[in-house]
């Protein structure tokens, strides 16, 4: 197979752009035609100079773009617009390169006879799982438009929660970089400066001043050896991280620190509610809801307890006994699942657990911003200020002797 770009006419009249597989070049010519393309240019990737090929490294799809575009879709299709055309507008509007390249491939799948949920899930990078299940049963239910009207919403609340979580963390690592900075710097330039006055004089220098001075002297004369390691465990560390056994490791070291792992356990639980309550809504079944559930909850542990869960009640159990197997589930979780059991209404239930839980993380993320913001600006005033009385003190006690 090779890959093929091109600049074709649609049947609209408009210019797309794009790129196909094939055998070879008149493949190629083949199957664009049959999309209804008119073809103006078809050359294969290799033969792209270096300037004309778009820089896609740093392209990436935005959780934002998916949820702004589920709601488009939605207005589209309750405005009773085909599906095709529909794609094909969106992919002409958005402003996002990679985006609007998948749509338009999108559009060339559905104008083959692919179905909506076939062609997104050749693109599990911008659609998960959870995203195409959701449109394969309103496809099969055929509500496609309060598919992706509850797609819209649940793609919403989760971008809310997320977004506030990794925003109340920019601040305490802006402040942990920058004491860090300011640490090396006064260690390479202010401390060596002024231990040199200390030692000229011959006295008595204190334990903690001697650690400092012997902490400047080695980063003064191996800063470049520390920098190298760090770059190299740095790239260690991240290739463990991409390895199952690192991404195991830090999820359950993520949930047993203390208060981030609660932070953490109430976010994947909200989560896990939403995702399922909405699949429920949409007319999935409770082990598909589940599977789903485990392929976007965003941690290899719940995960594995998910899919777990999912051979149980597909075995013949209860899912409130499934659930009450694992502690990673607190016990209102459990109790509510068999009261959704009993009265048919988990649906809803899991809903309320949701917003719930929504709530929690909501809380817990404000309190925990409350109190790291003066506890960093204390750490930094004191290791500042002690690394500078370190050096001071034992300079203002030669001075007052002399």
């Amino acid at each position: 197979m090779a890959l093929f770009y091109y600049t074709a006419i649609d049947t609209e009249g408009k210019e797309r752009k794009g790129s196909i597989d094939a055998i070879n070049e008149e493949v190629a010519v083949a199957a664009l035609q049959r999309r209804g393309l008119v073809l103006s240019s078809i050359n294969p990737a290799e033969s792209e100079s270096f300037f004309s090929r778009r820089i896609t490294f740093f392209e990436r799809v935005r959780n934002k773009d998916i949820v702004i575009l589920s709601r488009q879709i939605t207005t589209l299709f309750e405005a009773q617009v085909s599906a095709l055309r529909a794609f094909r507008l969106l992919a002409a509007e958005t402003t996002t390169p990679a985006l609007q390249d998948r749509l338009g491939e999108v559009a060339n799948d559905i104008q083959s006879g692919s179905t909506i949920a076939d062609a997104l899930a050749k693109h599990p990078k911008v659609f998960s799982p959870f995203y195409v299940a959701m449109v394969r049963s309103g496809e099969e239910t055929g509500r496609l438009d309060e598919a992706f009207a509850f797609l819209a919403d649940y793609l919403d609340r989760t971008y809310e929660v997320a977004t506030k979580a990794r925003n109340a963390l920019i601040y305490p690592a802006f402040v942990i970089v920058t004491f860090i900075a300011v640490m090396i710097l006064m260690l390479t330039t202010v401390i060596p400066r002024l231990s040199d006055i200390l030692l000229e004089t011959g006295q008595d220098i204190p334990v903690y001043t001697k650690i400092v001075i012997g902490l400047a002297q080695f980063f003064s004369n191996y800063i470049w050896l520390l920098g190298i390691g760090l770059v190299f465990g740095g790239v260690l560390l991240y290739r463990y991280l991409q390895t199952e056994a690192g991404k195991r490791r830090i999820a359950r070291a993520r949930l047993d620190f203390p208060y981030v792992g609660d932070l953490y356990r109430k976010l994947y639980i909200s989560r896990i509610a939403d995702s399922l309550s909405t699949t429920l809504s949409s007319g999935i079944q409770l082990v598909r809801g589940i599977e789903i559930s485990a392929s976007v909850v965003g941690d290899p542990a719940y995960e594995e307890i998910l899919k777990q869960i999912a051979q149980k009640i597909q075995s013949g159990r209860p899912a409130s006994e499934a659930f009450a197997e694992h502690k990673e589930f607190p016990r209102i979780i459990v109790a509510m699942v068999k009261v959704g059991e009993e009265t048919g209404d988990l649906s809803n239930i899991l809903k309320t657990m949701a917003k719930f839980y929504r709530r929690e993380v909501s809380n817990a993320v404000d309190t925990l911003v409350s109190l790291i913001e003066p506890l960093m600006i204390v750490l930094l005033g004191l290791g500042v200020g002690l690394l500078l009385a370190s050096v001071l003190v034992p300079i203002y006690n030669i001075s007052a002797g002399l």
